[in-house]
């Protein structure tokens, strides 16, 4: 996380909470409730993994949010009101992200940014619901769709397109049909895996391997070595950016020549540097960020998200810049509205935003569509 002068570190009860405040707080905002009938800042969270092995996600994640609000604090705020962006570290794990659902749901908070981690916000859930919070999250697991909440927004695609596109241009545009899996069983795997294999089913293909591992476990060695013994030209994988690292760098050492494939994990440099560069050359990835150059918008985006952080910008940041800008429109064109109404507000919002055209359904998904790219020296072009 980039500290700045208006950020603020806090630590709050059983974990470390990093609270980054966004703009000016009115003396006494404490104990502001952050409702609409208040002159105090608007009391955004933002629940992210800033520790441990899924840290990237919740950085990228902070910084395409707080991007997006320094935008609007600096245009004025929302009715004259600054918005307090306080930023809470869930660790990557359920447990904590239920305990940071029932302290957003007592200090205030009208809506949340986040998570990028599918079990995490699958576990909040609940609790945010029962208390009429908005939340528009990161992850792409079918399993918060499923949840079916009103409260539950996700900032992206979710697992279904991102690999029946995939599957799509792997079977249909390149003929392969020899094609093995391996996935991890958390959320996150767990949901591409079901929705790569139905979209393989659909289309008359039964993968040769398909092996699931654990989301901690850091040697492959045997789920590889079963896929080696079925000399597969494509292996889809379903685990978040390190891992899949990891499985990509023992598959080579180990001799394996096949092609990967995968969402969005694949497209990070985190995924690429934790592989190797050369590991990685030629890996498909489906995506709806395909590239910082795509259009004048994006362009703008990474030019505003390099100065701010001295970094590119990657599909993360973007995700979390479009779903910070839905929040905000809705906050000000309902009024600064909480609970339902600002469900509400959200769902009725419209933005051509970097990932594309939002306009959320009924499940809380508001983006159908992604591309196909593939990792060339190092970088992720258009596939051809």
């Amino acid at each position: 996380m980039s500290p700045s002068a208006r950020s603020r570190l806090a630590i709050v009860g059983f974990t470390a909470v990093l609270a980054l405040v966004v703009g000016c707080s009115a003396p006494g905002s404490d104990n502001d409730s952050g409702d609409k009938n208040s002159t105090g800042p608007i009391k955004i969270a933002l629940v992210d993994a800033q520790s441990g092995q899924l840290s990237s996600l919740g950085a990228w994640e902070l910084k395409g949010a707080k991007l997006a609000v320094e935008e609007w604090n600096k245009a004025g705020g929302i009715n004259g009101r600054q918005i307090q962006l306080d930023v809470f570290d869930d660790q990557g794990d359920p447990t904590v992200g239920t305990n940071m659902a029932r302290k957003i749901a007592s200090e205030g908070y009208l809506a949340m940014i986040g998570t990028a981690e599918s079990a995490v916000t699958i576990a909040m859930a609940p609790i945010l619901q029962q208390n009429q919070i908005p939340n528009i999250a990161s992850g792409q697991s079918p399993g918060m769709v499923a949840l079916k909440s009103p409260f539950l927004f996700l900032n992206g695609p979710t697992s279904v397109t991102y690999d029946e596109t995939l599957a799509k241009h792997v079977v249909e545009t390149k003929g392969i049909k020899s094609i093995a899996m391996i996935t991890n069983n958390g959320s996150y795997g767990k949901g591409e895996h079901d929705a790569f294999l139905k979209a393989l089913q659909a289309r008359g293909v039964t993968p040769v391997a398909d092996q699931v591992v654990t989301t901690d476990q850091k040697e492959f060695s045997a789920a590889l070595t079963t896929i080696r013994q079925k000399n597969p030209q494509v292996i889809f994988l379903g685990a978040e950016e390190v891992e899949s690292g990891l499985i990509v760098k023992q598959t080579r050492e180990l001799g394996i020549k096949a092609v990967f494939a995968g969402a969005a994990p694949q497209g990070t440099p985190v995924f690429r540097d934790t592989a190797g560069v050369a590991a990685v050359e030629g890996t498909l990835v489906s995506t709806p960020y395909m590239s910082n150059d795509l259009n004048d918008k994006t362009r703008k985006f990474a030019e505003a998200y390099k100065a701010a952080y001295g970094e590119e910008a990657e599909l993360h940041g973007a995700k979390a810049y479009d779903g910070a800008q839905i929040l905000l429109s809705a906050l000000k064109s309902s009024n600064v509205a909480t609970g339902k109404a600002l469900a509400d507000a959200i769902r009725a919002t419209k933005r051509d935003g970097l990932l594309g055209n939002f306009a959320y359904d009924e499940t809380g998904v508001g983006i159908f569509a992604t591309t196909i790219g593939t990792i060339t020296n190092g970088k992720l072009v258009p596939a051809s």
